[in-house]
């Protein structure tokens, strides 16, 4: 395998502030082939896994990006302690409702939270979280709300299909809001 070819795919990524695509990687290293481009990801990767770093190179939202390692993030995130992602108890709801339901309209999110959620989706579409992705086929034809790549990107999935299950979440800790429980699952907790 070409050492340089290596060392361009890791000068582009590390450049990067996006996750850089396989099919972004081709047209800028239109000399090399899918497979040679792929190999190269596959060795950085691996590189990446057994040297002592700090970060590591990570398959997220369909492409590639350097990530700091868990152990050291709670120190990254010192630095950056106003993140433009700090969302508030009702916007995590609302997202954990979209991310495992969607797609789905803002009349069906407001039946599970009881509550009306037109700005908090708003807030979610302006942070590049949630975007409208369709209409729903019945009457008033409302629209229909899905995540998109920056919330995989935030998340560090590299599809939605890596969600955890819900009762995984609800296993590690029980306590936790997942915004997932229905309206009178809501009002029962209150009232015990």
């Amino acid at each position: 395998m070409d050492d340089k070819l290596e060392l361009i795919i890791e000068a582009i990524i590390f450049s990067s502030d996006h996750p850089v695509t396989i099919k972004e990687l081709l047209s800028v290293l239109n000399e090399y082939t899918y497979k040679d481009i792929r190999t190269a990801l596959e060795n950085l990767t691996l590189r990446y896994q057994t040297l002592k770093r700090s970060f590591h190179l990570v398959e997220v939202a369909e492409g590639y990006q350097f990530r700091t390692k868990k152990e050291f993030s709670p120190y990254v995130q010192k630095l950056y302690l106003s993140s433009p992602y700090k969302l508030s108890t009702a916007a995590m709801e609302t997202l954990a409702i979209i991310a495992y339901r969607q797609p789905i309209s803002k009349l069906e999110i407001e039946n599970i939270r009881g509550v009306d959620c037109s700005h908090t989706i708003k807030v979610l579409v302006e942070k590049g979280l949630v975007r409208v992705v369709g209409r729903k086929d019945i009457i008033g034809r409302p629209l229909l709300y899905g995540t998109t790549r920056r919330f995989l990107e935030v998340f560090g999935l590299k599809d939605i299909s890596l969600l955890p299950e819900v009762e995984d979440i609800t296993k590690s800790d029980t306590s936790a809001k997942t915004g997932l429980e229905s309206k009178e699952e809501r009002e029962h907790e209150r009232i015990d």
